[in-house]
């Protein structure tokens, strides 16, 4: 019988406060006394207000940048202004330049490479292999964005396209999986027959095997070899790191007599998935001097690690694989070697020939069906990744985007105040640590709070100081109120009040 072998996934824990800026602020005020509610609320206001009057200008020129380069209406737009090529060049360069800046903001990260291997080395939903049309993608706008400006780990991929990431999560689905059940089982017979044959060495793999993603530790990837103690002893090494356990049909112990019973598989999710590329142009000719300028960003949700292809842009229609060519070639030259040997064998062996050549047809069927449920079942969840998981595309994107900068900004700015309100003066790593055990404690949610952008926005609001020794302080509820000041929102509610 084998063993379930366990698949951990490590990676760092994110800068992402996921809680609504409401739930967050209602939480902190049933922690303060009736007497400050009132001027709480009033600065929780007025940090919004001024922070998003901050972001407006660059929202702006990032919106009014992406008008001209939108894939239904920009065309008309770019034709309208006659730029030279040179000229739109400069202007596309500035807003992906905009558009990097606005995703780090979000705390987005760009998928690496590590990240698209492992995902390539498995299978959760989809059991195709699945690949880019790289003739229908453009190379020239990314590769001139990273050779001009300096981004840390640059993935091999982003030549033609780039993928963002944010947000772990965990999906879960249960199904009876007989098809990748029956392949197992065929895989594993194969195998054993090979090892029994001495053309196969036996593989001692480890029972817990931890993939780590970490960008924070030295060490790419960590194996581990015990049980379950061992590895719960192991989880807690780094606060920092986060780990989730990969359920698949591959590691089960899975035999005949369980062939027909439903299973539970599970995988790590990415919260949030946006892809920004271009199409590839015809060759450029005198009536079409700008070619094909649309910058294309598409927004998915709760995608699959090992069903990542699911977002990739223009894929290939999937066929067989090498491997299933090879094995129907070989069916094909076995049943042809047992047709021309019947000639030469007696009667009674004829049988046994013909039940031969009924089991190759068999597989050979059984493999053609196999690839029909698949094919099948990529399309069903192609369908799904545009219908359920895609979110929104081009200016959508970018309007969530926005909003969700100054929605982050709001809430860190808010959670380091108030630690410096009701627990007095602090580094900056004591405030980190603060702020990141309240979450904890108070919401249930486990972040790497961002510290230093919360203080450049809290000491550019005038609402805190700093001492000699590198401690800060919280300025009075109603002192940061008049600091602030009266903002255009309270001014217009006012007039509409009158």
């Amino acid at each position: 019988m084998m063993q379930t072998r366990k698949d951990i996934l490590e990676i760092d824990r994110e800068s992402v406060i996921v809680i609504s800026k409401s739930k967050l602020i209602d939480g902190l005020l049933n922690l303060i006394g009736p007497d400050e509610r009132v001027e709480f609320k009033i600065l929780c206001r007025r940090i919004e207000s001024t922070i998003r009057a901050w972001y407006n200008l660059k929202f702006e020129e990032m919106n009014q940048l992406y008008s001209l380069f939108d894939p239904v209406h920009g065309r008309k737009k770019l034709e309208s202004l006659h730029l030279s090529p040179a000229k739109v060049d400069k202007m596309e360069q500035r807003f992906l330049k905009t558009l990097f800046q606005v995703m780090e903001q979000s705390n987005f990260q760009i998928l690496s490479d590590a990240e698209v291997e492992l995902a390539n080395a498995g299978q959760y939903l989809v059991n195709m292999p699945i690949a880019v049309n790289k003739s229908k993608l453009d190379k020239k706008l990314l590769t001139t964005f990273f050779k001009e400006n300096k981004v840390d780990q640059v993935p091999s991929y982003a030549d033609q396209y780039v993928i963002f990431r944010r947000g772990i999560g965990i999906d879960k689905t249960t199904d009876y999986f007989i098809l990748p059940k029956l392949d197992l089982l065929i895989e594993r017979t194969w195998n054993w027959f090979l090892e029994k044959l001495g053309f196969s060495k036996v593989k001692n793999e480890q029972l817990v095997h931890v993939h780590s993603l970490s960008r924070k530790r030295v060490e790419d990837q960590n194996t581990l070899q015990g049980n379950t103690q061992n590895e719960d002893k192991d989880s807690g090494a780094d606060a920092h790191n986060l780990r989730f356990e990969r359920i698949r049909i591959q590691n089960m112990d899975i035999s005949f007599q369980n062939l027909f019973t439903q299973n539970t598989v599970q995988e790590p999710t990415f919260d949030r998935m946006i892809v920004v590329y271009r199409r590839a142009s015809k060759p450029h000719h005198i009536i079409d001097p700008l070619g094909d300028r649309a910058i294309h960003i598409r927004h998915f949700r709760n995608i699959p690690l090992a069903d990542m292809e699911l977002v990739l842009p223009e894929k290939k229609n999937p066929g067989l694989t090498p491997m299933d060519w090879v094995k129907l070639l070989i069916s094909a030259l076995v049943g042809l070697v047992a047709l021309f040997g019947s000639t030469e064998v007696g009667e009674g062996d004829v049988w046994v020939l013909l039940a031969i050549l009924g089991g190759i047809v068999g597989y050979i069927v059984k493999i053609y069906f196999t690839f029909q449920a698949n094919l099948v079942l990529y399309q069903n969840l192609i369908t799904q990744s545009l219908y359920d998981k895609q979110l929104d595309s081009g200016r959508g994107t970018i309007l969530h985007l926005c909003d969700d900068v100054i929605q982050q900004e709001v809430k860190e700015v808010i959670m380091a105040y108030f630690v410096l309100m009701s627990q007095g003066k602090a580094t900056d790593q004591e405030l980190d640590r603060r702020c990141e055990e309240l979450m904890t404690t108070k919401f249930g949610e486990k972040c790497d709070f961002d510290v230093h952008d919360a203080l450049v926005k809290l000491e550019k609001l005038d609402i805190i100081t700093k001492d000699v020794n590198g401690r800060y302080s919280h300025q009075p509820l109603k002192k940061a109120n008049n600091a602030i000041g009266q903002t255009t929102d309270e001014k217009v509610e006012m007039t509409i009040g009158r």
